[in-house]
């Protein structure tokens, strides 16, 4: 990932000498089950734990030659030892040492990602209970449908993050795993024992069956569950972007002083914020698909899938640790505009409240069609001629006979609509 993109804990893990380390501390871990089985001597390990290194320009130049990095990379490290070398990479497979470390790899992402979900959960839930009875607008099909609040719509991102958050925990198990079964999963030179002690060193579990690889239905899952997070993520960023809209202007992220929002127009205060998450958004489900396409390799292994994994699991995670570090900062710090949710509102002249005055006809025993074609007219008529709803429904004798001025009153209370918030905010553990 561009540096632009990248945050300096997570970018730490997908360096090259962080890689390296990884693939040195399995070998190094597999050398020690061999000594607890009594195959190498625990002088020996002694050594390897304590000597083995590597320099990466001298891996590059092995690999020049070799052109096959695990061999180059094992080459390098036994050069900075002595007899003891012999026993690096005994009994292993390339892929044993690249998965693991891998997963290993995946590991430490995952703890990052962890806490930047509950971080993110945390900070939505607590913007949505300052919110709670801040009345707005619901709109569906981006027509005025009837009011909502705006802790309302945080509260439906809180509980979709929670979500998001228990697919997480579900995903990342399912890619920290090992294997160090040999060349094509039988353990035929290798004991079973070493990958358990390696995988339980490292904080993986040993895949319970292999090939030469661990199987890449376990990435794309993972893969999937990255890009359905950053989707959420868009998704609420789109609808930031929509209420700032300068017809809508009822949240605005956080202009800075001295921020610019155009090299021509002094004016604009632009969502760029939230318009970057959906193109991260867009490049993570890209990446998606290239997962899904690593699956399918042939028999006990092949290396497609290695050269799409070398950009897109770095590249996914790092974004989507930007994502997350980016959006909850631009939740904590949204302008809400409780006035101009409340204008708004006022905007289709009463034409909300439609439903209410249906149902209330229907109460007082009117059939729903007669109702139904009493009410829309006049609605069509406030539509077109922006007089009041509430005043050509009084001007009506078919309606306004069969109501009592405390029922109509009631039809145009907004109140009505909000009586149940207390009760959602309840069931997503937000009261």
């Amino acid at each position: 990932m561009i540096e632009r993109y990248s945050r300096p804990e997570m970018a730490a893990i997908w360096t090259e000498e962080n890689k390296f380390n990884a693939w040195l501390e399995v070998e190094i871990l597999a050398c020690e089950a061999w000594s607890e089985l009594g195959h190498i001597p625990v002088a020996d390990v002694k050594l390897l734990r304590e000597n083995a290194s590597f320099d990466m320009e001298r891996i590059y130049a092995i690999e020049e030659e070799t052109r096959h990095d695990v061999v180059a990379f094992t080459r390098a490290v036994s050069e900075t030892l002595g007899e003891e070398k012999k026993w690096v990479h005994y009994g292993l497979t390339s892929t044993d040492v690249v998965d693991t470390a891998l997963s290993s790899l995946l590991r430490q992402a995952n703890n990052i990602l962890r806490k930047d979900l509950r971080t993110f959960v945390d900070v939505i839930g607590e913007k949505a209970k300052e919110h709670k009875h801040t009345v707005m607008m619901g709109r569906t099909h981006g027509v005025h449908a009837e009011p909502t609040t705006f802790g309302l719509k945080l509260a439906l991102w809180y509980e979709e993050m929670k979500r998001n958050l228990d697919r997480f925990e579900r995903a990342a198990d399912g890619v920290q795993f090992g294997k160090l079964s040999g060349a094509v999963g039988t353990y035929a030179n290798i004991d079973p024992f070493v990958e358990q002690y390696v995988c339980e060193k490292l904080g993986l579990s040993p895949a319970p069956v292999s090939t030469q690889t661990l199987q890449r239905d376990r990435h794309a899952d993972y893969m999937a569950t990255l890009a359905l997070i950053a989707t959420s993520i868009e998704k609420f960023a789109v609808e930031v972007r929509s209420l700032q809209k300068t017809e809508t202007r009822e949240v605005e992220e956080f202009f800075a002083k001295g921020q610019k929002g155009s090299s021509a127009m002094p004016h604009k205060r632009n969502p760029i914020g939230s318009e970057n998450m959906t193109g991260m958004a867009r490049v993570i489900r890209g990446y998606m698909m290239t997962a899904y396409e690593n699956v399918p390799l042939w028999h006990e292994r092949d290396i497609s899938h290695s050269s799409a994994e070398r950009v897109i699991l770095p590249d996914a995670t790092i974004a989507l640790n930007y994502m997350l570090h980016r959006f909850t900062n631009i939740v904590k710090n949204l302008t809400v505009f409780p006035e101009n949710m409340k204008t708004n509102m006022e905007k289709t002249f009463g034409l909300i409240f439609s439903q209410r005055v249906l149902l209330t006809l229907i109460n007082k025993g009117m059939v729903r069609e007669e109702a139904y074609d009493l009410v829309q007219p006049k609605a069509m008529e406030s539509w077109e001629t922006k007089v009041p709803f509430r005043q050509l429904v009084e001007n009506d004798p078919a309606i306004a006979d069969k109501l009592t001025e405390e029922e109509l009153e009631e039809c145009f209370d907004y109140t009505f609509h909000l009586k149940n918030v207390d009760t959602i905010f309840e069931r997503v553990g937000l009261a």
